[in-house]
């Protein structure tokens, strides 16, 4: 569901339990992202606002974020106006998508002052905004003048104005009147669903359509089919509970056990199949929806440039080796033309002069039919035998060579996407900055624009468990692979790679220990099935040990041989695949 201002009036409830907590730090990990840390001598809590187009959002996190070694402007404002502030409280403005956190911080002569940071989580719209104590913008993430819209600016010095109002009751201030009123004067064929949210502020249709559902079996039953009263009460009682705090939060899992929807109502008309979970807080529930979402969005943001250049070099690619080949099967004909170049030659005697071709018995076919090979005029017949001779030499070097450069473009080719798998596991700038370095050092420096190589952190990969207590290392890009594979690994070791795909590459360390048991093997299988191309269940991953894998002198980051392995068909499960993981 989206983030709805039902939702946000649940989690606001949550962050005010903060309040009287101090700002430690302040971050800004992306363009459209701010975290700040709040503690006190009894609390303490992370505050993530998203103000992105895709997952904006306010809620307390547990997760950690990368951040930029140089802060943008709006972090080191917010920093200046903010450091040390106190929480004082954090509300909504009635049942909109609009928030506030306000703090008691000092300005510049080290006077109290009052500062309101306001948010605003309205799609491409989302905006953050601090407010001195007249409600003046001090600094905002998105100005907007008149160029931008005519009905609403916001610019710095400006005093804040709340978002224009819909033609729609205020959800926070209606009683069981008002909903029959609107039901009165609604068609009755309009559908619950769209009467609800075309009504009423600040409701998702994913709660409009659990209450057509409950009413009436239907998610599409049109109003006519529930008494007006009865509507009313139903939806009465969820914003109350909303209002009152007793609203509980709801993850709704799909039938593979991935997150599909989220809500401070259980949502039952997904059907059968579907899970729906009670969590301990709304914050915890919002936080684990849009935590791999969020991240990825991040990632997806900060990649355009290497997805750009791996897009480019694909297509590239991929056109060369289709022309390439094109230009391979002509080279068909080399045989052909060796084969014509001695059928005159043998025939010098029975070509006569001025002719501009000569029939002759074929005799390299067992039927011996008569064939007509043309001649060039303005040559001997030796020469043009000898013009045939050089056809077929040319064809015959022209195959090998072509047959050279299609291995190397489909090399390449499976290089850029081990780099594309690289890029989908990558958790961080840190990881985006090893790509970049690797495909600088592989031969892209010319295509990366006034990119100069950065000093990156040692490689991190990523750490498991198994079951026995074996140490499982799994790489998220080639550098991390490469320093797993040739620089880690040890002759006892057992190395996995899911087969003929790009993935990760895998070390169980033996650790001085007996050789693993089937268990730890197959978990150690599932994570390099898991962190790989293939898809599904029933992968197949290749597995040795470490002293069998071999990186070829010269070859492209990631790229190894070996020649003595095993195999194992296993399904990865992500959730296994997450407890065995050391953080």
């Amino acid at each position: 569901m989206a983030f709805d201002a039902g939702m946000l009036k649940c989690v606001m409830k949550e962050i005010d339990k903060l309040k009287e907590a101090r700002i430690e730090k302040i971050y800004q990990p992306s363009n459209d992202e701010i975290v700040i840390l709040l503690h006190s001598a009894t609390k303490k809590g992370k505050i993530l606002i998203n103000a992105g187009s895709n997952y904006p959002r306010i809620t307390i996190t547990e997760s950690n974020q990368e951040n930029p070694q140089k802060a943008p402007m709006l972090c080191m404002l917010l920093r200046k106006h903010l450091n040390s502030g106190k929480l004082l409280c954090s509300y909504t403005f009635g049942f909109e998508r609009v928030c506030c956190l306000e703090f008691e911080a000092y300005d510049e002569l080290g006077f109290k002052s009052t500062k309101h940071l306001i948010v605003e989580l309205m799609g491409k719209y989302s905006n953050i905004i601090l407010t001195d104590a007249d409600n003046k913008i001090v600094a905002l993430l998105k100005p907007i003048d008149f160029s931008v819209s005519m009905q609403r600016q916001l610019l710095v010095g400006m005093k804040y104005e709340l978002p224009p109002k819909q033609d729609k009751l205020d959800t926070d201030l209606i009683c069981e009147d008002d909903v029959i009123s609107a039901y009165d004067r609604a068609t009755p064929e309009a559908k619950i669903d769209k009467f609800i949210t075309s009504n009423f502020s600040g409701i998702a249709m994913s709660t409009a359509r659990e209450i057509a559902y409950s009413l009436t079996g239907d998610i599409d039953a049109p109003i006519k089919n529930v008494e007006k009263r009865t509507l009313g009460r139903i939806f009465l009682k969820i914003v109350s509970d909303i209002r009152s705090g007793n609203a509980k939060p709801y993850l709704i899992l799909n039938e593979n056990g991935e997150m599909q929807e989220f809500s401070y109502i259980p949502l039952h008309f997904y059907g059968k199949g579907f899970e729906i979970r009670e969590l301990d807080s709304f914050c915890h529930l919002v936080d684990e929806y849009y935590s791999k979402k969020g991240t990825n969005e991040r990632i997806r943001q900060k990649s355009g440039d290497i997805f750009r250049l791996l897009t480019n070099a694909e297509n590239r690619i991929i056109k060369k080796i289709a022309l390439q080949t094109e230009e391979l099967n002509t080279t068909e004909r080399a045989e052909e033309y060796r084969q014509m170049a001695d059928l005159i030659t043998a025939n010098l005697y029975a070509i006569k002069k001025g002719a501009d071709c000569v029939e002759v018995i074929n005799y390299y076919d067992e039927n011996m039919p008569t064939i007509r090979i043309p001649i060039d005029i303005k040559f001997s017949p030796q020469q043009n035998a000898q013009r045939y001779y050089k056809k077929y030499a040319k064809l015959k070097k022209a195959k090998i060579e072509l047959a050279k450069q299609i291995d190397l473009a489909k090399s390449e080719l499976e290089y850029i996407s081990t780099v594309f798998d690289s890029l989908a596991k990558a958790e961080g700038e840190a990881d985006l900055t090893q790509i970049r370095n690797e495909l600088y050092h592989s031969g892209y420096a010319s295509r990366m624009k006034n990119y100069s190589l950065q000093k990156s952190q040692a490689p991190k990969p990523l750490r498991f468990i198994t079951s026995g207590g074996y140490t499982v290392l799994c790489g998220k890009n080639n550098t991390q692979n490469d320093y797993i594979t040739t620089k880690v690994a040890e002759k006892g070791d057992w190395w996995f790679h899911v087969k003929n795909l790009a993935g990760s590459h895998v070390l169980m360390q033996s650790n001085g220990k007996a050789e693993p048991s089937e268990r730890d093997f197959t978990e150690a299988c599932e994570i390099a099935a898991y962190y790989s191309k293939a898809e599904g269940n029933n992968i197949e991953v290749d597995y040795t040990l470490a002293k069998h894998v071999k990186k070829p002198a010269g070859s492209k980051p990631g790229y190894v041989i070996y020649h003595v392995n095993w195999s194992a068909i296993v399904s990865p499960n992500e959730k296994k695949i997450k407890e065995m993981q050391i953080k």
